[in-house]
């Protein structure tokens, strides 16, 4: 009878001794094999052994066969023997009952051809190595038999190979230990550490688990990594890099020493090997095993503003899941953050790196909010201007920690941070992902202590009132169970609701902070933006509408508490200079901008101007004969509109009427205006009407700052303009305004250029800039503006081609840019 077991030991051991003891001097001088790829991809008979599918037999007649062509005296079949048995281990069956014994053929096989001469040889030891440490790896009755010093053992033995000259036998080695599924703690720390350590820390000895072969002893291993992230070629530091972090899964104290070996190689001259070092980290984050430590900070903190653009954003992935033990710590990432964000605004995506920070640190997030909830509170002029990339930074760390582990904990989150957070809400929703930004709206609101979506009154037919039925909100897992979701809002209500909200400020302006005031004003506007943004014909016209008629509102508190502040007069431009500016210019757009004004809104806009008006001779002093003029017009006005009984003149109107009467000089406004003031009032009306919008849009064709269009200096410059208009008709006098510095020029828009109905009408024109400059480069900004029918006594300085009375803009300003000529 045959042998039961083919691919003994006895049997691996016996043909291969009595292959090496026929090789002779003729032999050894043939080519030793190349690892190169074009020796990988040469046809080797041996290397394409049958599949494993098949019946055992075949299989163990190929494993015997290519063990004897292993041991024959050719370099070059050797290493397509070794292949032969990687190509077996990769098909067989590790559950199969052959699968055992062939594995432990296939590695003795390569254990005896590691000290081979040839660098082919050794290349393909190291792969069937690895091949046979998957498939012990995967053995059902692993823990059972003890595989585990085995296992070891083959660690050790690669981190032998990794010490190879051969370059490319170095990384294969570097390769294999990444891929290692089982090995000890003792044996992972031995691999950072030069020095060797001693046997009662490695935990479970090797040595005593199974004999090993007298130059594989456990200082095989010493510092292997370390070694690996020094070598002279950077595709071996660059493998190195990469099994540090796929063998942090196995244990904490390995992943705290290997995190000192990969912020070194931070400093590498080679990109690629900081990229896999940086993705190594990013590994050993996502095992939830990664604390950066105060001493890697600064180098942390240097790649956030590497030049790099896969550094950076390499850098603030590991953020966003790394453990921060200490506040200072994360207070320093945090700036980090900021300063990267600061230098690369476009990169908005460090946002919900910051959410995910915050939301991580719950209780240091809280921290970061109870700070910045006092800096908005001690605002020099009670506003936290949002543009600021810092300030959009720490809101949205503020506003993660109730969605953090520590939610549960008394956070003490401030309220202003919520209600400061609402103009963030698609950067936060993002951050949380698919999430329902209408609940999330909801959340804030009621975080922020202002109950805009609660109570609300809805009736299908505005007759009858009943309240808005509120529920829970649950955004994912995060939200806590007290946010609140307002269901069946129309958008007319809304807007009344804002309106009651503005009129319940106003009664309250004199003991209220202006803070408070803009802080609330602000919520209102966002609500009208996310409602705009879905809204279109004459929802959105009164949407608009509405947020012009907030901003004058606002605009009027503030100026008259300068007023009160009764400050010594002060030369030049002020504040209230330019506030009185922006009243004007909004009241001017509600007057001008919008068709189909009801009296009642009308009267509103009319009486806001007799405001401006009031304010502005407050400030002066002094009656001026031009703005008493244009009281006495706006009287007038609101006079013929109250004249058939639709509506009544107000005691504010009616104030100032008398007092235009009985001294048409005006001296007796003058000495009135603060009681004036005090009987104005605002009367939210409930008859919106039918209103359209007067707009524009600007283009210029093929003009950025990279792609500038060329000009001679001194003499005039064509530009070619797109244009679309809205809701314009034949009466109405655009301009084209082309600003220079201090040089403005007007062009009139001739609407037979254009195409289209009083609705949309587009075209494009070409207008010459006639007065370019003399030097190599400008921006010309450029804006369309309508103008405005005289109203009364017209301050506007008119002439040289241009607006006869004063004009409002209906569009952007557009920047269109220049070079010279003989600079291109």
């Amino acid at each position: 009878m045959g042998d039961p077991h083919p691919l003994s030991s006895a049997h691996l051991t016996a043909a291969a001794s009595s292959a090496r003891e026929h090789r002779g001097p003729t032999n050894e001088r043939l080519a030793a094999s190349d690892p190169s790829t074009s020796f990988a991809k040469r046809p080797r008979v041996a290397a394409e052994p049958s599949d494993s599918g098949g019946c055992v037999p075949c299989v163990e007649a190929d494993v015997r066969a290519l063990v004897s062509v292993s041991g024959g005296i050719y370099p070059l079949a050797r290493a397509g023997a070794l292949r032969g048995l990687t190509a077996v281990l990769e098909k067989v069956d590790t559950s199969s009952c052959v699968s055992a014994a062939i594995t432990d053929c296939c590695y003795k096989c390569a254990v005896e051809l590691m000290r081979d001469d040839d660098n082919g040889v050794r290349l393909a030891v190291v792969r069937l190595v690895d091949a046979c440490a998957r498939n012990i790896s995967a053995r059902l009755d692993f823990d059972a038999n003890g595989y585990g010093d085995l296992m070891d053992m083959i660690f050790l033995q690669l981190s032998s190979m990794a010490r190879d000259m051969c370059t490319q036998v170095r990384m294969e080695a570097f390769a294999a230990l990444g891929k290692m599924q089982r090995v000890s703690e003792g044996v992972l720390l031995q691999s950072l550490e030069k020095k060797v350590m001693k046997t009662d820390r490695m935990g479970v000895s090797i040595i005593n688990g199974q004999k090993l072969p007298p130059k594989l002893k456990i200082p095989c291993a010493a510092g292997i990594f370390s070694h690996g992230v020094e070598d002279e070629f950077y595709e071996v530091r660059r493998t190195a890099c990469k099994s540090l972090g796929a063998l942090a899964k196995f244990s904490t104290q390995y992943t705290e020493k290997a995190l000192d070996l990969l912020m070194d190689m931070m400093n590498d001259d080679t990109e690629a090997v900081r990229l896999q070092a940086l993705e190594a980290l990013f590994s050993m984050a996502t095992y939830g095993c990664l604390s950066v430590q105060e001493k890697h900070m600064h180098m942390f903190l240097g790649l956030l503003v590497d030049a790099n653009v896969l550094i950076r954003d390499a850098a603030r992935k590991i953020f966003g899941l790394v453990n921060m033990p200490k506040l200072q710590i994360f207070k320093s990432a945090v700036d980090g953050l900021v300063t990267s964000l600061e230098k690369y605004p476009e990169e908005e995506d460090i946002y919900g790196i910051m959410f995910s920070i915050g939301k991580n640190h719950g209780s240091f997030s809280a921290n970061i909010a109870k700070h910045l909830a006092k800096e908005i509170t001690m605002a020099s002029d009670g506003e936290l201007i949002l543009d600021k990339p810092r300030v959009k930074a720490l809101l949205i760390v503020s506003i993660s920690a109730p969605f953090s582990d520590d939610k549960h904990k008394q956070l003490g989150i401030p309220s202003i941070i919520f209600s400061y957070a609402i103009p963030l809400l698609e950067k936060i929703s993002c951050a949380l992902g698919e999430v329902d930004q209408d609940s999330l709206l909801s959340y804030l609101y009621h975080k922020g202590g202002m109950p805009f979506w609660e109570n609300r009154s809805v009736s299908a037919e505005f007759g009858e009132s009943e309240s808005c039925n509120v529920e829970t909100v649950k955004i994912g897992a995060h939200i806590e169970n007290t946010a609140k979701e307002a269901k069946c809002l129309d958008e007319v209500l809304v807007m009344k609701s804002i309106l009651e909200i503005v009129e319940g400020v106003w009664t309250m302006r004199m003991s209220c902070n202006v803070c408070e005031v803009r802080t609330i004003f602000r919520t209102c506007k966002e609500e009208l933006r996310l409602l705009a943004e879905n809204s279109s014909g004459s929802i959105g016209a009164l949407l608009s509408f509405l947020s012009e008629y907030l901003d004058a509102i606002l605009f009027i508190v503030e100026i008259w508490q300068l007023i009160q502040l009764d400050k010594p007069y002060t030369c030049g431009l002020t504040s209230l200079d330019i506030l009185l500016e922006r009243l004007d210019m909004s009241v001017r757009r509600m007057k001008y901008c919008y068709i189909g004004l009801n009296r009642v809104l009308e009267v509103q806009v009319l009486e806001l101007s007799l405001i401006a008006h009031l304010c502005r001779l407050s400030k002066i002093a002094v009656c001026s004969k031009v703005v008493l003029g244009k009281v006495l017009w706006v009287i007038n006005r609101l006079e013929d509109l109250c004249a058939d009984g639709s509506c009544e003149l107000s005691d504010f109107s009616g104030e100032i009427k008398k007092a235009c009467d009985t001294n048409r000089i005006g001296d007796n406004l003058i000495g009135n205006i603060n009681n004036l003031f005090q009987l104005f009032h605002l009367k939210p009306t409930t008859d919106f009407g039918m209103l359209k919008v007067i707009s524009a849009m600007l283009r210029v064709c093929d003009n950025d700052s990279e792609n500038p269009l060329q000009y001679i200096c001194g003499l005039p410059v064509g530009v070619s303009f797109k244009i679309s208009l809205w809701n314009i008709s034949g009466h109405h006098r655009l301009w084209l305004r082309m600003t220079i510095g201090e040089s403005v020029q007007h062009t009139f828009l001739e609407f037979s250029r254009f195409e289209g109905n009083d609705e949309v009408m587009s075209g494009s024109m070409v207008v010459p800039l006639y007065a370019t400059p003399k030097t190599c480069s400008f921006v010309l900004r450029v804006c369309l503006v309508m103008e405005c029918p005289s109203a009364g006594i017209s301050t506007h300085q008119g002439g040289h081609g241009g607006p006869s009375d004063c004009v409002v803009q209906l569009s952007d300003e557009l920047n269109v840019y220049f070079v010279s000529a003989s600079q291109w």
